[in-house]
């Protein structure tokens, strides 16, 4: 059974996560990086990275891994979806340069 601090700590992954794979989407679909900011993808990406820094030197948390995946699960599944969010960030960039260029 998982501590209560556990509990919160998963509870507030798992609300950032739900709105990352529809950021990806919207991302997807627009095609823009108007309203987008950089920086604030790569401080969110920092972060995760930090968060599962923290789970894999935490001896605790390691120790009791086989009971406590799901926490890191989280963290490294929203990883992978701020990652791709970025990398659709250079995309429509790019795309963003095209229609400049386009339309001279």
């Amino acid at each position: 059974m998982p501590e209560l601090f556990e509990i919160f700590e998963m509870a507030m992954i798992i609300c950032f996560g739900v709105s990352w794979p529809l950021n990806v989407i919207k991302s997807y679909r627009a095609r823009t990086t108007k309203g987008k900011s950089f920086a604030f993808l790569v401080c969110i990406f920092i972060g995760y990275i930090a968060g599962i820094i923290s789970k894999l030197s935490n001896p605790g948390y390691m120790a009791a891994i086989s009971s406590k995946w799901y926490v890191l699960f989280f963290y490294v599944l929203n990883f992978v979806m701020v990652s791709a969010d970025i990398v659709l960030y250079f995309r429509n960039k790019k795309l963003d340069k095209e229609r400049e260029a386009a339309n001279g």
